[in-house]
């Protein structure tokens, strides 16, 4: 366990004899780092195994802090200001930064809108679908027409099970909406228009507001089980109200698009399906920076969470090989597959911020697991910083508090490609 220093916001120079082997840029870094008090917090300072330790909020815990296109849900995601604090540090306009597990494509978006070539890789195909379409957004007079072209009376199947959830005339336009999109594909007519409003509807399936297409259930990063809505039904007195599905997906869509848009159109992204341990289609040395969140041990069970998304964007997740841990070991094992990647397609001197969260109360300390799986694979680990904040609304309704087992008190390793 990593050893904090006797007084706060030591001097890099009194705490790791690490410190001469960095790199200047990284030098220069960690200086900021022990002398950050943006938010009026000294810096804790330590190390772990000769690698320096620096632990303060480093970046606000407000909700909805990033630029209005960052506003698409998915589990355990963390904020934009994340990865914009290495983006802005540690790459320029242009380089190219990946994310090999990109979720929602939190880094992604926050490097389009730096300028930068966003590059993502998922095992789950519904990552795609969530990202891809905010790389180029449509004309909101695009999506207009088009939301109101769709034939929402159409006759189309959809599961009887899913009237726990939906009005019977809901779920009528949501299973017409989903049949637009197969056949679109299947006539190859899909096309950008078509690819936003897929993922704003994705969006807007299930949740705990009138914003949504469902009665009231869980937050909107996970659906519940039929079985355990039903018994939420019963809990509330609540059955689904009528809601209106085109006014749902264009009222969203103006809340995505309300901020402007960088000056400079966005590079346009680079997306790949399939296991972080082999990426072929990202050239080796290619890549600036690597910012990205592993699947973490038993915290999320990402197709579970995720099944209603799937069938309505018509992904099979059985078939899926999505990382689900339960055990060190086969989590240890897994990271060193992929960081083996991950040192082939970073160019020589490329940072990588590797984030994890508490698990098992703390007990299990995954930053300290990534820093010798790190040194393992050939990268020299040049830090851990560990942003601390209070817990926002979601975790705390779950009753989780501040460090202890949810993931907003975020841990990160920075490691360098070597030269």
């Amino acid at each position: 366990m990593w050893e904090k220093a006797a007084n706060p916001g030591a001097s890099m120079t009194s705490l790791s004899p690490h410190l001469p082997g960095f790199a200047p840029q990284v030098s220069a870094f960690c200086t900021e780092l022990a002398g950050f008090r943006e938010f009026g917090s000294a810096t804790v300072c330590g190390e772990f195994g000769g690698v320096p330790v620096f632990e303060n909020e480093f970046w606000t815990a407000k909700q909805r802090e990033g630029h209005s296109l960052q506003e698409v849900s998915y589990r355990a995601c963390f904020k934009p200001s994340l990865p914009g604090f290495f983006i802005k540090r540690f790459t320029k306009p242009g380089d190219a930064v990946y994310d090999p597990f990109m979720g929602r494509g939190t880094t992604l978006i926050e490097a389009a809108l730096l300028g930068r070539r966003p590059v993502g890789n998922d095992a789950n195909p519904l990552c795609i679908v969530l990202t891809a379409p905010r790389l180029a957004p449509p004309a909101q007079d695009e999506i207009e027409k088009r939301v109101r072209e769709i034939p929402l009376d159409a006759a189309a199947d959809a599961p009887d099970d899913l009237h726990v959830f939906y009005h019977p005339d809901t779920l009528r336009e949501i299973a017409a909406l989903r049949a637009w999109f197969i056949a679109r594909r299947e006539s190859g007519a899909f096309d950008a228009v078509d690819a936003w409003i897929q993922m704003v509807a994705t969006n807007r399936l299930t949740g705990h507001s009138v914003g949504y297409f469902s009665v009231y259930t869980l937050p909107p990063n996970q659906a519940t089980s039929v079985v355990a809505q039903r018994k939420i039904n019963a809990k509330r007195d609540q059955t689904p109200p009528r809601r209106d599905v085109r006014a749902i997906i264009l009222k969203k869509s103006r809340n995505l698009l309300k901020d402007p848009m960088p000056d400079t159109p966005m590079l346009p992204g680079s997306l790949y399906t399939g296991s972080a341990a082999s990426t072929p289609g990202i050239a080796g040395s290619s890549v600036a920076l690597i910012v990205t969140s592993p699947p973490f041990l038993d915290i999320v069970q990402y197709k579970t969470d995720n099944w209603l998304r799937a069938w309505f964007c018509g992904i099979a997740l059985d078939g899926v090989d999505v990382w689900e841990f339960r055990k060190l070991p086969d989590w240890s094992a897994a990271m060193r597959g992929a960081f083996a990647e991950f040192l082939r397609v970073l160019r020589p001197g490329g940072l990588m911020a590797f984030e994890v969260g508490e698990v098992r109360k703390g007990t299990v300390r995954l930053e300290e697991e990534v820093v010798r799986i790190g040194h393992a694979a050939g990268f020299t680990p040049e830090c851990v910083l560990i942003n601390t904040q209070d817990f926002t609304k979601t975790s705390n309704c779950w009753g989780i508090t501040n460090n202890e087992r949810g993931t907003n008190s975020n841990r990160i390793v920075v490691l360098r490609k070597p030269e």
